[in-house]
């Protein structure tokens, strides 16, 4: 009886540990702002079916495109919460808490991708620093392609711009609004077309493959492409969803995440070309800044560097000064 008593213990407990592994799969949100075309969520969604790839099964990932679950400036905080496990933000969004998030934003300090990864070394220690004090993980960036100017007619000096209505999507695209000269106005990626449509916007920065996904080219006919900045997105978790993970699955959760990384920025620079040729393709003037554009740009980014770096002190400065060693 006794033996029989403990076979059938042993079978039970079996069958319990059967059921608790078969339902220790966990499952995290993931917001992001864009279109579900848009590389960066293309990329996300690839990231999501590699983690459940290399945690066989035990992680998944929901991906949810287009400020769907949340806006765009509400996702960082969504996951500092832990409303949402994981989610994708535009670091520059986020100057005005804490300077660092602008880094990438300020206008000819990081022109190419080699210099903007550059940059996000240099920087990357500190990210990490302010996001574990605000109880967040990073996992990965991805940088946009390089900035330029879209507006309704050729722009071939900052005068150029005066009065303008001006799409600001961060504090440092309205700052360069301002000191230009045009009329600032904060439109988020979502509500761009309408936007333009409507009149409300007539010149902006931004990334070409931005520019194609919004359809710039029916409103405005214009592309600028004077490499201004490549600001970056963050792909970051919420550190006690990460901890309740067992360790193989955040190995394969990281390791999911070093391949978005290197597979994002790849994919960024060669998509670059693409859009470019996307945006002639369907009437835009693609061109190459005038003397005085540069010039003009050159100093607008002088002044914020600047106004940055006074800002952000000490830990703005060695960041900036190991940038450029």
């Amino acid at each position: 009886m006794n033996k029989r008593h403990t076979l059938a213990t042993l079978a039970g407990l079996c069958m319990s540990a059967l059921a608790a592994s078969a339902g220790a799969q966990t499952k995290w949100d993931l917001p992001n702002a864009y279109s579900a075309s848009t590389f960066h969520t293309e990329n996300l969604v690839q990231f999501a079916k590699d983690v459940d790839a290399a945690t066989g099964g035990k992680l998944k990932i929901q991906v949810h495109d287009n400020a769907s679950l949340f806006k765009a400036p509400e996702i960082k905080r969504a996951v500092q919460g832990n409303q949402a496990q994981a989610g994708e933000f535009l670091m520059v969004n986020f100057q005005n808490e804490w300077p660092l998030w602008g880094l990438d934003g300020l206008p000819f300090l990081a022109t190419s991708y080699a210099d903007s990864l550059k940059l996000y070394q240099a920087s990357k220690a500190a990210v990490q620093k302010k996001l574990a004090e605000q109880g967040m993980l990073l996992l990965y960036t991805v940088a946009w392609q390089p900035q330029g100017i879209y507006s309704k007619k050729q722009v071939n000096s900052a005068a150029d711009m005066k009065g303008m209505k001006w799409r600001a999507y961060s504090p440092a695209t309205a700052r360069i609004g301002e000191l230009v000269g045009a009329q600032p106005v904060t439109i988020q990626q979502a509500e761009l077309s309408q936007a333009m449509a409507t009149g409300v916007v007539e010149a902006f920065m931004t990334s070409s493959s931005t520019g194609y996904d919004t359809k710039t080219f029916e409103h405005l006919k214009f592309f600028a492409d004077v490499q201004a900045w490549l600001p970056k997105n963050a792909v970051v978790a919420n550190k006690k969803a990460f901890d309740a993970l067992d360790k193989a699955t955040q190995d394969g959760l990281l390791k999911a995440a070093a391949e978005a990384e290197k597979r994002g920025w790849a994919t960024s620079e060669k998509k670059n070309a693409e859009y470019l040729d996307l945006l002639k393709k369907n009437g835009m003037t693609v061109y190459a800044p005038s003397a005085q554009l540069k010039a003009d740009m050159q100093k607008v980014g002088e002044t914020m560097l600047k106004e940055w770096l006074d800002k952000a002190g000490t830990d703005g400065k060695v960041v900036v000064d190991a940038y450029r060693k």
